[in-house]
């Protein structure tokens, strides 16, 4: 008997009739003989709706007590979710209980809105897996050391998932979403994007931080960290497939990266619309500076990505970093109003419609060339690069957004991703 995960996203969760369906699929595991432990998100559009009346009773600009209200607003929609499933698996002849974040507990730093797990109490919810009952936890959120509710940030319903699979040593954390697995890109822009039947961890980290929409990046941060097996699969096939079927679909999240699998120099291609460009202009160039600016950034706890600092001239530099558009006017007001005046720097200018595309495989860890081949590719369609980032299984480019989608496809077909099915899936296959 095997403890298994399953983690169903707001779309999985969009109806009644959609719940009715995950209940069908979770019973038909617990039937099969699995200890079952289940997380859901909102049902789709509720978090948004939610934060929406949120913004209408308060517009103004948010303070740490009103972040503290905000989680409060967000967190029922999941606490909706788990009591509808609960109900559901009961309509099916299943023992069902339903849990908050703060009643297991997931305990959590106080971080409103960005919170991190700290620890998870598993003990209650091994007394009802023993019990024979499937346990409904809600994703999203969990509870700080002063008893206030918090929320992960978005997508956080992933990490809660493998957060809980990891604390309990579940055999395998299964992520249900709307698409059938990872794919070397997003099919809405590539229509010949394949499926990849497995990918390595490290890949699906960079492919997460880069952009890929398939899974949040604390959860697979999470899943490396504690080696959580990991799969990526679609709520939408018939739920009465078997479940030794189902174990092998979609897109499994390994460790193991054999000789097949460094056939293919690179695995997918990332993008990320949600970027914006901010540059310090006339910095001296001298020690600390970097750190200055940064560290104020950080204390706003504003993540930043690519950064680059050009060749002085005259002991000054230009100092260019990017940041996520949602966080685009916050960083220019505070370097406008701390940064700048601290340094001396001349000016804070930005842009926020640019967009960052990205290889990823952990075969250019043994291949020569790749970013030379990515760059002809972008010169060849006549896209400039504004700000490039490497490391050893990817290389990423800022350009310019209207040229994102035709990256996209150029870079795809460059390195033969569009290939019907490629020697490395062959294999796998």
């Amino acid at each position: 008997m095997a403890l298994i995960v399953h983690k169903y996203g707001g779309t999985s969760m969009g109806s009644t009739e959609r719940i009715r369906s995950v209940a069908k699929r979770v019973a038909k595991w617990a039937r099969a003989g699995h200890q079952m432990v289940v997380v859901p998100s909102a049902m789709s559009g509720e978090t948004n709706r939610l934060l929406g009346l949120a913004k209408e009773v308060s517009p103004a600009k948010q303070t740490p007590e009103m972040l503290r209200e905000l989680d409060m607003i967000a967190c029922t929609g999941e606490q909706v979710s788990v009591g509808l499933l609960s109900l559901a698996l009961q309509a099916e002849g299943m023992l069902a209980v339903s849990y908050n974040g703060w009643q297991v507990p997931v305990k959590t730093d106080s971080a409103y809105t960005k919170a991190r797990i700290e620890s998870i109490d598993d003990a209650k919810v091994r007394a009802d897996l023993a019990a024979g009952k499937v346990v409904v936890i809600t994703g999203f959120q969990g509870v700080d050391e002063g008893g206030n509710v918090t929320t992960l940030g978005r997508g956080g319903s992933d990490t809660s998932a493998v957060a809980i699979a990891a604390a309990m040593k579940a055999d395998e954390c299964l992520i249900f979403t709307d698409v059938d697995g990872v794919y070397t890109t997003d099919p809405r822009i590539v229509p010949e994007a394949r499926r990849l039947h497995t990918i390595s961890f490290e890949e699906m980290l960079e492919m997460a931080s880069l952009g890929s929409k398939v899974l949040q990046i604390r959860s697979v941060e999470f899943a490396g960290k504690y080696r959580v097996p990991l799969r990526v699969l679609s709520s939408f096939t018939p739920w009465d497939i078997s479940v030794e079927e189902e174990a092998k679909s979609g897109t499994l999240i390994t460790f193991e990266e054999d000789e097949k699998m460094e056939q293919a120099v690179v695995s997918g291609i990332a993008f990320s619309r949600d970027e914006a460009k901010v540059t310090v202009t006339g910095v001296p160039d001298k020690p600390g500076v970097a750190s200055l600016i940064l560290g104020a950034v950080a204390d706003a706890n504003i993540e930043v990505d690519v950064i680059i600092q050009n060749v002085s001239q005259n002991g000054k530099t230009d100092f260019s970093f990017t940041v996520n558009r949602n966080d685009y006017q916050r960083t220019l007001d505070l370097l406008r109003t701390q940064v700048q005046p601290a340094t001396g720097a001349s000016d804070v200018v930005g842009d926020p419609k640019i967009c960052k595309v990205s290889i990823v495989g952990i075969g250019m860890r043994s291949h020569v060339g790749v970013a030379s081949k990515m760059f002809r590719s972008l010169s060849e369609e006549g896209i400039n690069i504004q700000m490039i980032s490497t490391s050893e299984i990817k290389t990423s480019v800022v350009i310019d957004e209207k040229y994102m989608e035709l990256a996209v496809r150029a870079l795809h077909k460059a390195f033969d991703l569009d290939a019907s099915i490629s020697a490395v899936d062959e294999a796998k296959a």
